[in-house]
């Protein structure tokens, strides 16, 4: 089917204004639900590591679901929902019928959150240890580092419990980030920290 001339216009004004690195096309090739979501919320994250600000998510508008339902649609929307909850998404507006546009948060609100209490389930305790001696020595660091400007903005004294604490959930904030299909976890992990230490020295 051509495409209108008033359709053609506005996906030039789209790519003018998001280009490639800022557009994420769940259109093609027609995912389902549950792939759209597995695309879009490394990416997002990915995004917003990179500072990205504005991007463009389009989904289509289902027209082709049972019903008429767009369930991409359906599942971002609930998807953006949850990363404004999260950090990740400072606002979303419907851009169109089959796109949204969401502002990314600065990389600082993924870790303004209380950090969590010092009492753990027991499930969680077992978990520590694994989580932070699974990095190398210099990757432990770098996060120790993180969990340290972190701490210290929240105003919570910089001790031992708190600072374990804030690199485990830190550690589970970042790896969300973390694609699945991504080959190299370790060197992408890296950047997150990386890239997250480098928004709270920036705004010292």
């Amino acid at each position: 089917m051509a495409r209108s001339p008033r359709t053609t216009l506005v996906r030039a004004f789209d790519e003018a204004r998001f280009g490639p690195a800022r557009t994420l096309d769940l259109r093609t090739g027609l995912p389902t639900a549950m792939e759209a979501v597995r695309r879009a919320e490394p990416w997002l994250r990915e995004r917003q590591m990179a500072r990205a600000g504005e991007v463009l998510i389009v989904t289509g508008r289902g027209r082709g679901s049972p019903g008429g339902v767009g369930v991409v649609r359906e599942a971002v929307q609930k998807l953006l929902a949850t990363l404004r909850r999260q950090g990740v998404v400072a606002r979303v507006v419907e851009h169109n019928p089959g796109a949204f546009v969401a502002e990314l948060a600065p990389i600082r609100a993924l870790f303004e959150q209380a950090p969590r209490s010092r009492s753990r389930s027991p499930r969680e305790e077992r978990s520590d240890p694994a989580v932070l001696a699974s990095l190398d020595d210099a990757m432990r660091a770098e996060l120790r580092l993180l969990a340290e400007y972190s701490l210290t903005q929240l105003g919570v004294p910089v001790e031992d419990g708190f600072l374990r604490d804030e690199m485990v959930r830190q550690f589970s904030i970042l790896a969300r980030g973390i694609g699945r299909d991504e080959t190299d976890r370790e060197g992408r992990l890296r950047f997150l920290i990386n890239a997250s230490r480098a928004a709270f020295e920036d705004d010292a």
